[in-house]
Formats: structure tokens, sequence, C-alpha cells
């Protein structure tokens, strides 16, 4: 059956990949514009893009997106897309809501959790912070969501990220259109080079138990791979075979050596897509398999 599931691409644009961590990384507005395009043509049917400045907020914030993205929209006025979190972090989605306000988004970012992001030292040793979102912050932004309409695109970067949606989920709570996207480690942290990773490795096993904890759950599911290569990896793979779907792009990927594009890897993708007879979804079979509450088939 999962061969006849159409796959869904994601692709992670740029995230806050610099030119030093990667020459591909679109950073400003016109090369944001031309990667989404590029890569809509590629074959990803939905990109998630950070903006130009990740200091700002609320209307500010929602400004330097659409800077962005009215041109994307204007050339192609299908795009799926979703926007980032700011800073300010869980329960600061102002931009979020300004941005749908204008031109209307079908998803959001949620992170239902904590993880630690950090550097290692002269020593090899962890410094740095938590990257942390309150459960309050959690219950609020779901709320909103659901309210509007809006599903919610829930970066999984540990597993108790999974148990708290499972909660939601059980209650009855989680907005409708909730996609699962689970955070493998990558040799790298989040932030490349000296950084240490989180979360569970990317192998066959750590799947199995992201999976055993969606067991009963009807929530659609990508994997993708942090601080590394995804490519050397058994994820991509194994998503594909399973029944799950593949997110790529610049923010996850790492490689000191070997940078690759976001239209690389969405090529790569679709090779090993074609190999296991799977075909790969456009805009309205993304939104029926995410089950976006603004999907056609909801809205007749």
């Amino acid at each position: 059956m999962s061969q006849q599931k159409p796959l869904v691409i994601t692709a992670s644009i740029n995230g806050e990949r610099s030119k030093a961590d990667n020459p591909y990384s679109p950073r400003t507005h016109d090369e944001i514009v031309e990667t989404a395009l590029s890569c809509y043509d590629a074959g990803a049917s939905i990109i998630h893009a950070h903006a130009t400045n990740m200091e700002l907020v609320a209307q500010e914030s929602a400004e330097d997106y659409l800077k962005s993205w009215r041109r994307i929209r204007e050339a192609r006025p299908d795009a799926l897309w979703y926007p980032t979190l700011t800073r300010q972090l869980g329960g600061e989605i102002r931009h979020i809501l300004a941005i749908d306000d204008e031109i209307g988004i079908e998803f959001g970012c949620i992170d239902p959790g904590c993880t630690v992001f950090a550097s290692l030292d002269d020593e090899g040793l962890p410094v740095g912070k938590y990257y942390t979102n309150s459960l309050e912050s959690i219950r609020s932004d779901f709320a909103t969501f659901t309210e509007r309409g809006l599903g919610a695109q829930l970066a999984i970067y540990e597993p108790n990220f999974l148990r708290i949606m499972r909660v939601y989920y059980d209650a009855g709570k989680l907005p409708q259109g909730t996609v699962a996207n689970l955070y493998f480690a990558g040799q790298y942290g989040l932030r490349g080079d000296k950084t240490m990773p989180f979360g569970l490795p990317a192998t066959p096993t750590a799947l199995d138990a992201y999976l055993e904890l969606l067991e009963g759950v009807d929530v659609p599911w990508t994997v993708s791979v942090w601080g590394g290569n995804i490519f050397d990896t058994p994820i991509a793979q194994l998503a594909i075979e399973k029944g799950g779907h593949v997110l790529v792009g610049i923010e996850p990927y790492f490689d000191p050596v070997t940078p690759m594009s976001n239209e690389e890897q969405i090529g790569r993708v679709l090779d090993m897509a074609k190999a296991a007879g799977r075909p790969i979804a456009d805009r309205d079979q993304t939104l029926e398999i995410f089950k976006s509450p603004r999907r056609k088939s909801a809205t007749a």
C-alpha cells in the first residue's frame, strides 16, 4: 500500500544556515524567491522557510516574510509553504496570523516541547542553552490553530515532543491538519560543526521507536536528519517504504566538506521514490495527505 501513496517532499530551504555553512543557502529576498520557485519546479510540493531577519516579531516579522512570499505567490498563486517561529518561541505566533490574514497559508509551526541546543567548548563539553516551549504556550498555539483552521507542522526533536502531541490527540484537541515531522540526529548539532546533536540517531531502530509512539495515531509523518546528510542514512528510504514522507533542504542538511543544494536534495528523493514505485504528491494531494482543514474536500 505504501508504494501507492503519493510521497510528499517538503523543502526546508534556508533555516539559519549562513553562506559559510552552505553557499547555496538563500539569505536575501531575491534568493528566497528564486530558490522557492526552483524547489517547486524540482518536485517539492511544500516549502518551509525562515525570514531574512529572525530578530523581528509580529507584523514586522510578517512583513519580512511577505517581501519574498508576495512575489512567490504572484508567480505561483497556489504555492504551499509555512513560516517558522520567531526567537520569542512558542506563544508568539502573531506573524503567522498576520501572514495568514494577508495571503492565506494552510500550515504553521508549533514546537511542542524542549530540547538542548548546545555548542561544544575546547574540552568538547556542551555549553549553551535549552530550547524551551512552555506547556502553556503549546496549549495556546494548538487552540489558536484549531480556531483559525491552520494545520500544525510539529517539529519532533525528541520523543517527549511526540508524547505531548499524543496527549492532545487522545484528548481530541490536536488541530486538524497536524503533521508530525520526526527529526533525527546527524553527526553534528543544529548549528553544524562543534555543536552537539539532539534527539535520536538516524537509524531503523530510532524510526521504529517513533512509529511505536505513533501507533494508533492517525497523523501523517515525515522524516529528516539534522546536522548531517540524510542520504548517508537509511531514514529517507525507510520512510518511503513505510508510507511516510520526507523533509530535506539546507536547514537540516550539514556537511562541512560537501554542501548540497535544495534542488539536488529534492532530486535525490525523487530518484529514491521512483525506484520504490511511489508517485510524488502534487499540491492538492499534499493537502489531502496532510488533511488540511482548507483542502477542497474539507470545504466542499
